[in-house]
């Protein structure tokens, strides 16, 4: 299929109305209606607004076929495959990706300070302290605050 064809059926396939499209991306009515119709090429300008505008990479626009696609699984890739996997991720989930990473070195750093797993720390009788550990690399210094009232 053609570029032009993948742009229609992408828009067809999400069940979204041209006025719509050409409206988010700042097209006029007849020059999107051209680029469907393959009368026009897209610029890359216009493919990438194209993408953000359907939660979808470029390249996906180009190569479109609405088939399931393979799951891709992160335990075989390279961490430089990783992150430029994580990359092609919508902003909404990329952020997801980052806040789970986050928790996850924060519980890390909470278990090696303690030494002891972060749940025993939840269970323990000083439930109602937070503990609020700060990790300086120049002063590498610890500060605990009670917040029970």
């Amino acid at each position: 299929m053609s570029v032009a064809e993948n742009i229609k059926k992408l828009r067809e396939d999400k069940g979204i109305m041209q006025k719509e499209v050409y409206n988010e991306i700042g097209l006029k009515p007849a020059h999107y209606n051209k680029l469907e119709r393959g009368w026009l090429r897209p610029s890359l300008d216009i493919l990438d607004k194209l993408a953000s505008f359907y939660g979808v990479t470029i390249d996906e626009i180009v190569h479109y076929s609405n088939a399931t696609p393979k799951a891709v699984t992160l335990e075989d890739k390279t961490a430089a495959e990783q992150v430029r996997l994580i990359a092609q991720l919508n902003d909404k989930d990329k952020s997801t990706v980052m806040n789970i990473i986050d928790t996850m070195l924060t519980k890390q750093k909470f278990q090696t300070f303690f030494g002891t797993k972060y749940s025993t720390i939840n269970k323990a009788p000083h439930r109602g302290l937070l503990f609020i550990v700060l990790f300086s690399q120049s002063y590498s210094s610890t500060f605990i605050r009670n917040t029970s009232k």
